[in-house]
């Protein structure tokens, strides 16, 4: 079993000051933390990282570890098995076999440097799920009930995850790809430690009729020819509800119709866009006719 240079662990000399420990255990532990680290083992890292600072933190644990130095395979019984003294850490805590393996018999009654008997209290892991909303909910904030997966513990302690129906507030205003916080709903903590977090990443339903670029937001507006042509009073598909839109004349395909500050909402709010789609009427012979009547009527060719 390899030795645990707690030193190495967080990037400090032997000579470090508390200060200087402390300062590298927050740079070291913002480094390796699960939640945004993209290293491939950052909670191994981030385990060794928080078992070095419990050590080092304290003058009396830093003190009994300098003892035991790299030589630790022989003395590791004394250091662990003298007698009146109180346990060492115990109850669960979720240290490396070097560490168990060197101080474990203290946690029977024996003296050890690491202080009294107490677990190491971690936090539980947070747990990353993603929710589909439609972009009306994001307009006006809503409660909506989701099935989400939360953490369940078993007879025997195992943790599983079961799913649940959970009724959540959607913030008006929280932008997709954004995530809701719910404190404690994550994975138990450690040895007394507190619960995860559950963070639900917002996801637009794709399915929507609007479309979300940055804060604009599109939709398209259906015209019959003639409407297209003479120009109309029409409605038009909002997220927060219809809206009357007046159409100028020979309005073309694609053309788009700004409704100012009826986009996404936020401190600036962004533009709806109504597009143009000219929708041709169902074929049928007196229909046929009429186009034909068009056609004849008119010298136009769009393509020349």
């Amino acid at each position: 079993m390899e030795y645990k240079d707690y030193y190495k662990i967080l990037g400090v000399d032997k000579k470090a000051t508390k200060a200087e420990i402390k300062k590298a255990y927050k740079r070291m532990a913002r480094k390796y933390h699960p939640d945004v680290s993209k290293v491939s083992n950052a909670e191994e890292k981030f385990k060794e990282v928080n078992e070095a600072y419990e050590v080092l933190k304290s003058d009396e644990n830093r003190a009994s570890y300098d003892q035991l130095g790299s030589n630790w395979k022989q003395g590791q019984a004394g250091f662990g098995g003298q007698t009146g003294g109180q346990g060492g850490f115990g109850g669960g805590a979720d240290f490396s076999d070097f560490f168990e393996s060197v101080f474990g018999g203290a946690a029977s009654g024996g003296h050890a440097g690491f202080g009294g008997r107490q677990s190491f209290a971690r936090k539980g892991q947070n747990i990353k799920q993603t929710i589909t909303v439609p972009l009306e909910d994001l307009y006006s904030g809503v409660n909506r009930t989701f099935v989400v997966q939360q953490p369940e513990q078993g007879p025997s302690g195992q943790v599983y995850l079961a799913q649940k129906r959970m009724n959540i507030k959607i913030p008006k205003g929280i932008e997709p790809g954004k995530s809701i916080r719910l404190k404690g709903k994550g994975e138990p903590g450690s040895g007394g430690g507190p619960n995860g977090d559950l963070l639900l990443k917002i996801e637009l339903d794709k399915h929507s009729k609007y479309e979300l670029k940055g804060k604009d937001v599109y939709v398209d507006l259906l015209l019959a020819p003639w409407e297209a042509a003479l120009g109309a009073n029409v409605h038009v598909d909002t997220p927060t509800g219809k809206m009357s839109l007046k159409t100028p004349a020979n309005m073309q395909n694609g053309k788009k119709m700004r409704l100012k500050g009826k986009g996404f909402p936020s401190a600036v709010p962004g533009n709806l866009y109504a597009v143009i789609k000219i929708v041709i009427p169902s074929k049928n012979e007196e229909a046929k006719k009429q186009w034909q009547d068009l056609a004849d009527q008119f010298d136009f060719n769009p393509r020349d």
